[in-house]
């Protein structure tokens, strides 16, 4: 009796504090949708006063985006297109090489040259990116001008290769995640068909964590997608329409940080196209979050 009289005791204490527990990440919960509600609200009243002194066809059909200067226009799509470059070519760069790093690290790389290479890969995604824009400006920028002299000091190029590199270690992690899930059994039967090493990791192995792969893809291209520094640093100020990697554009997360560090006044027109500009980035990205959500459930419901 007087064991069972101590055991209830610790049990009702045990009950009690995993009920306070459950209540703390709770609130958690709610406090960060709630925060989030917060931040979409405040960006659509913005957004919508900007929309009542500027129509919704100038904003999303005119090319020229002039709000800081005289004549005024508020065609986004040279910011869109801008953004849309950069992010092309870090793709370019990031997608390939990354892919081919998480396929070596799953079915090459030996155990002592893994536990070598992922620190490495985790350092590079914890450098902070104002150092990639440094490093886009002092150190890509020069060797792009010695190659192509017409090369202006702000491009895209510069950007959009500091940003690929930025976003490697993020495929390469959550791809090779994706490829070691694969189950052995299918490896050993491709080698007992007489399958080599490359057509099991390419024919098998990749088709196989397809779903993990793609979800990789698009969680890094939504990150190169709001990168700030980088853009801001090493891209330039000059929104335009140019094919050419060559020359200085300007994103939509620079051109936000552009307006947010000068003397514009609180209210103006000028003021609101801030909202306005980030609440189609905002959108943007929310939509390609979600595809890749959608992808990594998919890839959940396949392996169970």
């Amino acid at each position: 009796m007087k064991k069972s009289g101590g055991f209830l005791p610790k049990l009702k204490r045990g009950q009690v504090s995993e009920r306070i527990i459950q209540g703390l990440l709770t609130l958690c919960g709610f406090l960060s949708i709630f925060v989030t509600v917060g931040i979409v609200v405040f960006l659509l009243t913005e957004t919508v006063a900007f929309f009542q002194e500027v129509s919704l066809v100038e904003f999303f059909t005119e090319t020229r985006w002039t709000p800081l200067f005289i004549p005024k226009h508020f065609g986004i799509l040279p910011l869109f297109w801008g953004t849309f470059a950069v992010t092309l070519g870090a793709s370019l760069l990031a997608i390939p090489v990354g892919l081919g790093s998480a396929i070596y690290l799953s079915e090459y790389a030996k155990e002592p040259v893994r536990k070598v290479i992922k620190p490495v890969l985790e350092v590079l995604a914890g450098i902070p990116t104002v150092v990639y824009g440094y490093f886009a400006l002092t150190f890509v920028t020069p060797i792009i001008r010695e190659i192509f002299p017409q090369a202006n000091v702000f491009n895209a190029l510069s950007a959009s290769l500091a940003i690929g590199v930025m976003i490697i270690p993020l495929i390469v992690s959550l791809s090779e995640d994706a490829m070691i899930a694969v189950p052995q059994s299918l490896r050993e039967a491709a080698y007992g068909l007489g399958a080599n090493k490359f057509e099991v990791a390419t024919q098998v192995v990749v088709p196989a964590a397809r779903s993990g792969i793609a979800a990789s893809f698009i969680l890094a291209i939504s990150r190169a997608l709001g990168e700030t520094m980088v853009v801001a640093l090493a891209a330039g100020a000059t929104p335009k329409f140019t094919l050419n990697p060559l020359e200085s554009i300007q994103t939509m997360t620079a051109y936000i940080v552009q307006v947010s560090l000068g003397d514009t006044p609180f209210g103006t027109i000028e003021y609101k196209t801030i909202f306005a500009v980030a609440t189609i980035l905002f959108f943007i990205t929310l939509i390609i979050n979600l595809i890749g959500q959608l992808i990594v459930g998919r890839q959940i419901h396949e392996i169970t």
